[in-house]
């Protein structure tokens, strides 16, 4: 298992402790907590970050004490969530780099001084690539290859694999699902210091009763669309439907968001360079595209929209916690893309400056609540990128890299 970079050396080292050391003790009021899933040493690491001014410190595993670590979890983290009330993470684990066989999904219980410690029994999902959750806390849904498996979270972050029934569109070929995003039950609360920075965020805009499950089939070049009981978490057809609708994209697709007020997705097209944009059906127009309040896709004029500049090789992809922007990762070219959303039609306009540069291999982005800091993993840095977000106009400013333990994959943010 490779370890720490030689290269380093020891002044590189004492300059990391100096860097962690401007941090501060990890307090739920007035720190962040930033988790960063290591295929270097197979573990998770956990900082604390100031919110006033992002300084970052080392909670658990900093740098310098990885070295002699390996397989710490089994296998290495490849995908991570963390829970809408902070208080339990989840992690696929890879086993293969450590000698074994598939995967599992471990549960982690995130305690008061930002250390974190794996609870319950882990689930097996030799498939499982990509976590994601949905905006209520109830089920972790997995893309897993040709399939895509839900668990219900139970008390104590127990997961329980949960049957469900679908059919495939007839003409669809096997699918390969690399990505999932679950519609919104939840709408975001109001904003830091009662700033009502979501637009969605209104008295009288309730949010739906009715939950999707939208899922990247990079080898059909496509998103199917599963209805979710919210009461059981099993998939099935939308209303109305005898199969699972799939929609087009741009060519090999590989990331998608769910606008947190259920009015867009967007899809990464990592061979184009583009975005592909999608109004959500939530109402119906009598002689619009929506027949039905049915969570269908149509996609937005003007779609897909192109990377600016050097971008290239979109993947990890995410809209702010409030709905207004959405940050893709160029994989290929060391960098994140930013573009203001059109509240009205969805459409994406690049910002200024419309790309910024990451660490080298970026491979996952995570953007706090408060909309205020986001952060991309670097597996070859091996790094974080750190960056403030102004809230009223999206703009990231670029903040000092986080030193990690090497190949740093996941990363997730509380």
């Amino acid at each position: 298992m490779s370890k720490r970079l030689g290269l380093l050396g020891v002044g590189a080292l004492l300059s990391i402790a100096v860097l962690l050391a401007c941090g501060s003790k990890y307090n739920s009021s007035s720190s962040g907590l930033l988790l960063v899933g290591s295929r270097g040493s197979g573990l998770i690491e956990t900082f604390s970050f100031t919110l006033n001014n992002g300084h970052v410190s080392a909670i658990a595993n900093p740098p310098a004490d990885t070295a002699n670590k390996s397989c710490v979890l089994g296998g290495a983290p490849t995908s991570i969530v963390i829970d809408p009330a902070g208080a339990y993470a989840y992690a696929i684990i890879d086993r293969s780099p450590c000698g074994g066989q598939g995967a599992f999904i471990g549960a982690f219980k995130i305690n008061s001084d930002g250390t974190i410690g794996q609870t319950g029994t882990p689930v097996d999902d030799s498939g499982g690539v990509s976590l994601a959750m949905d905006s209520a806390g109830k089920f972790l849904f997995v893309a897993a290859g040709n399939g895509v498996h839900v668990y219900s979270i139970g008390s104590g972050a127990g997961l329980s694999l949960v049957a469900g029934t679908y059919t495939a569109q007839p003409t669809a070929l096997s699918p390969h699902f690399v990505a999932l995003a679950p519609s919104p039950t939840v709408f975001p609360a109001i904003g830091v210091n009662g700033t009502q920075n979501s637009v969605c965020s209104v008295p009288g805009n309730n949010p739906p009763s009715s939950e999707y499950l939208y899922a990247v089939d990079s080898q059909n070049y496509a998103v199917w669309q599963f209805a979710v009981d919210t009461a059981t978490g099993a998939l099935g057809n939308p209303p109305g439907t005898t199969f699972v609708p799939m929609f087009s994209t741009d060519q090999v697709p590989a990331g998608i968001a769910v606008d947190p007020c259920n009015r867009f997705v967007y899809v990464s097209d990592s061979y184009t360079n583009k975005v592909s944009a999608y109004s959500i059906c939530t109402s119906v127009q009598v002689s619009g595209p929506c027949p039905a309040a049915d969570g269908r896709l149509v996609a937005v004029a003007g779609s897909p929209f192109s990377l600016a500049g050097n971008a290239n090789g979109p993947g990890p992809i995410a809209v702010d916690p409030y709905g207004n922007n959405v940050y893709v990762v160029g994989t290929l070219s060391n960098t994140v893309s930013g573009f203001k959303i059109s509240a009205i039609t969805g459409a994406l306009t690049a910002m200024n400056p419309a790309v910024v540069a990451t660490g080298p291999e970026p491979r996952s982005i995570a953007i706090r609540g408060d909309d205020n800091w986001m952060f991309v993993a670097n597996h070859s840095g091996p790094s974080v990128s750190q960056y403030s977000i102004v809230p009223a106009t999206g703009v990231l400013t670029v903040a000092a890299p986080i030193p990690t333990d090497n190949y740093p994959w996941s990363v997730a943010v509380k």
